[in-house]
């Protein structure tokens, strides 16, 4: 198992990380604020935005024993990549 590191992603503008918010939602994810954190079938994920600088960190606590902190990470990257950020 790899070491357990937020993701972190700069120059996320407020358009982006709402399209993210949205993305979230779809997939059972509350992103309410910008900060906090949700859990869903088992991940738990922390997240904290900072409009003013445009740096967004998205922390994975938690993983169900059938899902890797690999593919929880690669999936967030994905979303987080999928807004243009």
């Amino acid at each position: 198992m790899s070491e357990n590191l937020p993701l972190v992603f700069s120059n996320v503008t407020p358009q982006h990380f709402s399209a993210l918010a949205e993305k979230a939602r779809a997939n059972g994810i509350d992103i309410d604020g910008n900060s906090g954190s949700a859990s869903q079938f088992g991940v738990e994920v922390s997240w904290e935005y900072a409009p003013a600088t445009g740096k967004l960190t998205l922390h994975c606590l938690k993983t169900p024993f059938f899902l890797s902190l690999e593919d929880v990470n690669g999936r967030l990257r994905r979303m987080v990549e999928s807004t243009g950020a």
